[in-house]
């Protein structure tokens, strides 16, 4: 038997035997370290601004309680998004309220839940609802250095990571989960893991190395046009 087939193997013994749990499963834990692979001379400290998250791949995973929050604010003030991350359940609603003495107009090309909110002035706010699981960047239309995340989750199980890696998920049900990790400045990683009534432990390596600072486009797919002031 090769090696894959022995890991397929123990992958379908293992949810085989989580199946005597029942349609009230224990609760385990998942827990570990992420690191970031980094190219040379980069000196960045930032695993803090990465997010966990589990997707239940068994149905007997899927448990409820407890849940993310549906609704999230994301204000923008002084040119900027605030919070610059906004985590919510999927089917959930952004508001994004305008602050400033100006106008903004806040977009996301991301399908599936590209959206266009408009132009609006201080004191407006408007909501996006994003209907699917995914990580959506945040624009404006008007300010380029404006970028905002909004990470739509398919489950309760969520995390930030410490600042040396570290996560945990605690009161997790038994069962088989695929494990979402994000970083504004790595490649989405995922891997699928079980978790069992002993608690789960993984190490993860993030990989930074590709990432390129630059400008994003603006809602039309073109540059933004530099002028001297904001028109608005």
């Amino acid at each position: 038997m090769t090696l894959r087939a022995h890991l397929t193997h123990g992958v379908a013994l293992a949810v085989a035997m989580l199946g005597v749990v029942g349609a009230s499963p224990m609760a385990g834990s998942l827990s570990g370290r992420l690191s970031l692979l980094e190219r040379p001379g980069a000196a960045r400290r930032d695993l803090a601004t990465a997010i966990v998250y589990l997707e239940a791949l068994d149905a007997r995973a899927a448990d409820d309680r407890g849940t993310v929050s549906s609704e999230a604010i994301v204000a923008m003030r002084g040119r900027e998004f605030l919070p610059h991350t906004a985590v919510i359940r999927s089917g959930g609603s952004v508001a994004f309220p305008n602050q400033d003495p100006f106008s903004h107009n806040v977009f996301s090309n991301t399908e599936p839940v590209a959206f266009d909110l408009g132009l609006y002035r201080r004191g407006t706010s408007r909501t996006a609802t994003f209907s699917e699981p995914g990580v959506y960047p945040i624009y404006c239309n008007i300010h380029a250095k404006m970028v905002s995340y909004v990470i739509s989750v398919p489950g309760r199980h969520v995390a930030f990571a410490k600042s040396d890696g570290q996560f945990d998920l605690p009161d997790v049900p038994v069962g088989l989960y695929r494990l979402h990790v994000w970083h504004e400045r790595a490649t989405h990683l995922t891997q699928d893991v079980i978790v069992s009534a002993s608690g789960t432990y993984v190490e993860l390596a993030l990989d930074a190395r590709g990432y390129v600072p630059g400008a994003h486009r603006n809602k039309f797919g073109m540059p933004y046009t530099s002028t001297r002031a904001d028109r608005y």
